[in-house]
């Protein structure tokens, strides 16, 4: 026989269960990420994949770029809520209206780990360039000026002894197109972070001719940032971000750089970036890929001013920033732990 108190007791229990989701889900506040389809952005599918951005109440939706030029104006407009991204003249200049702040660092150089390759198209490598010395007059990718592509050839050019404008730099907007058209001969010299230069090397598509790292040892390569209004309105939803995104770089490091999780936790990994990054590509190659081509992601997002600095310095000795423009204007110091 139905017993009707138990069964009301159940559908109360339900009904109040459901509730408390629905309260849940309503409570969780929205965000809106930028990202680019790169292995250097495996912490946030990391994080979003393993649940750390629920965890601290955030829904979190992935908004993809083809550039870090494209997504700074979009946190700086509003279309964004946080973003990574290079330290770009775009990135300063956007700085200096208010618009913007670096809230934490992310992908840097670490002379330990192998980072950003040098390379040569094959058609230049058969013709003679074959280390970096002999870029002097050759044809060079970059996105746009001001980018970090613009930056290393500096860093490389200061170091050789020539000017950067020696050589012929093809702004080309898109790391696609830089790949292209270095796989094609069309440009002599690229310099790019390990998992894509690796490839192209393994498929016969360039030569690798050095390492930045005997150039800049440690480089900030991309760090992260938001509109001045959130840094300095939402603070608590954006340390929550900070301690999300941080858990996800913890799991990085340990599956591809440093090397200490388990086979089972790199492989699961592995799967997870993968479902964003390079999707055509075999889950063998992309594993090697992962496996011989991560950078450092800086733990706890911990950011090298000294490095942001020396490409601010840089940029305003280019022309291509206001002198005006300082690291505080940059950088949100009460977020940043400093290196």
């Amino acid at each position: 026989m139905l017993d009707i108190t138990t069964s009301r007791r159940g559908a109360l229990a339900l009904l109040l269960a459901g509730t408390a989701l629905s309260a849940g889900a309503a409570s969780a506040e929205e965000i809106t990420l930028g990202a680019l389809r790169l292995t250097s952005h495996s912490p946030t599918y990391i994080a979003l994949e393993r649940g750390y951005f629920a965890d601290e109440g955030l829904e979190v939706e992935l908004s993809f770029f083809e550039s870090s030029a494209a997504m700074a104006v979009g946190v700086a407009g509003g279309d964004l809520d946080y973003g990574v991204t290079s330290i770009t003249g775009g990135l300063l200049n956007l700085a200096q209206k208010g618009a913007v702040k670096v809230i934490g660092g992310a992908l840097a150089e670490d002379p330990s780990v192998p980072g950003a390759l040098i390379l040569a198209s094959n058609k230049a490598f058969e013709a003679g360039l074959t280390e970096p010395s002999q870029l002097s007059g050759k044809s060079f990718g970059i996105t746009t000026a001001g980018s970090s592509f613009h930056y290393m050839l500096s860093r490389i050019a200061e170091k050789e002894g020539f000017a950067a404008s020696d050589m012929q730099m093809k702004p080309l907007q898109k790391v696609g197109a830089i790949v292209g058209a270095l796989s094609s001969g069309q440009i002599d010299a690229w310099v790019i972070q390990p998992s894509i230069a690796k490839r192209l090397i393994d498929e016969g598509a360039a030569h690798e001719i050095g390492r930045f790292s005997d150039y800049d040892p440690s480089y900030q390569v991309t760090a992260i940032f938001t509109s001045t209004g959130i840094a300095e309105g939402e603070r608590e939803q954006t340390e929550a971000f900070l301690r999300a995104l941080s858990k996800g770089v913890a799991d990085y490091n340990a599956a591809f750089v440093d090397k200490t999780a388990s086979e089972d936790d790199v492989s699961e990994l592995t799967g997870i970036v993968h479902k964003y990054v390079s999707v055509d590509v075999p889950d063998d190659r992309f594993a090697k890929d992962m496996s011989e081509g991560s950078m450092r992601i800086n733990e706890g997002l911990a950011l090298s001013t000294t490095s942001v600095q020396a490409q601010m310095d840089w940029m305003q000795a280019e022309g291509l920033v206001s002198d005006e423009i300082t690291l505080e204007m940059l950088v949100d110091s009460s977020y940043v732990d400093t290196m």
